[in-house]
């Protein structure tokens, strides 16, 4: 179904994020992660999609089961990278043809950290791709947002404006990067409220278990760690479980205070693996826990 229906419940949406493993073995483990999930009963849960080619077919493959063996709602995340207007065409056409109605339309980064180069008979925005989606068939479209602005947007009224005109493309939903500070989400929700940004606004949330790794995606995504956690998690980062324990604790009191201030949903990164989140959201659903 389209994820309308999701966020007409007046309730957050719980959602989980998914990457096209590249060998058999890790196939497998990924569909035991999304077995260990089912009791979670997410609203969605999205696939992630690739520069390479075989990345890509295994985005469709990969959706297509997810959807319609595993019984999940999918979204399958589709970018301008490297894909001519008649490509993307055919992928939303195989992609609606196994029953996916919901697409999160990004620009993508090029492979290798190059320079963005728009592809000759493609698009240069993700805006650009959101209305080709909803004009090909009748997807639900949902746009990624940045509450500390995009590591490549030197401005965040400039980045804002980028978001609006996704929206005033036909984009249905925001999904928000990883963010640690909260104030960060509610100051960026905000101010899209105040451009005239009426959907709603999904907050990602990405569970600590490694500080080293976090580093580095914090690096790559232009978000920031607070000084507070940085601190502690310095200091246990010799301690796996400590590591993992902190990053618990820290994620559920963060979902939380969003559930508090009126959050559309929450979307969490799973880098593939259950543990973490399944912990998070059952203490979500114990208050006191």
């Amino acid at each position: 179904m389209r994820l309308d229906q999701a966020f007409a419940t007046g309730k957050p949406t719980i959602s989980f994020e998914f990457f096209p493993p590249k060998t058999e073995e890790a196939f497998n483990a990924l569909y035991q992660t999304i077995e260990d999930l089912r009791p979670l009963k997410p609203s969605y849960v999205s696939v992630t999609y690739g520069a390479g080619g075989s990345t890509r077919s295994k985005t469709l493959e990969l959706c297509g089961r997810i959807q319609n063996e595993i019984g999940f709602n999918t979204v399958a995340h589709l970018t301008c990278v490297g894909h001519t207007r008649d490509k993307i065409g055919q992928i939303l056409d195989q992609l609606w043809e196994s029953g996916i109605r919901n697409i999160l339309a990004l620009r993508g980064d090029p492979p290798g950290g190059s320079v963005w180069t728009k592809t000759e008979g493609g698009f240069d925005h993700a805006g650009d791709l959101v209305g080709y989606v909803k004009n090909r068939h009748d997807f639900f479209v949902a746009v990624a947002g940045f509450p500390e602005g995009h590591p490549q947007c030197l401005n965040l009224s400039r980045d804002l404006e980028y978001l609006k005109a996704k929206v005033d493309a036909g984009a249905d939903a925001i999904v928000t990067q990883l963010f640690f500070d909260n104030n960060d989400f509610l100051r960026f929700r905000d101010n899209c409220v105040r451009l005239g940004i009426d959907v709603p606004i999904i907050g990602g949330i990405m569970p600590i278990s490694n500080v080293a790794q976090i580093k580095r995606f914090v690096t790559m995504c232009g978000a920031k760690i607070p000084m507070p956690l940085l601190r502690k998690l310095e200091k246990i980062e010799k301690d796996p479980d400590a590591v993992y324990n902190a990053g618990i604790d820290y994620a559920t009191n963060q979902c939380r205070d969003l559930i508090f201030h009126d959050v559309a949903g929450l979307h969490f990164y799973t880098l593939n693996k259950s543990k973490a989140t399944t912990e998070i959201v059952k203490r979500l659903n114990t208050p006191h826990a």
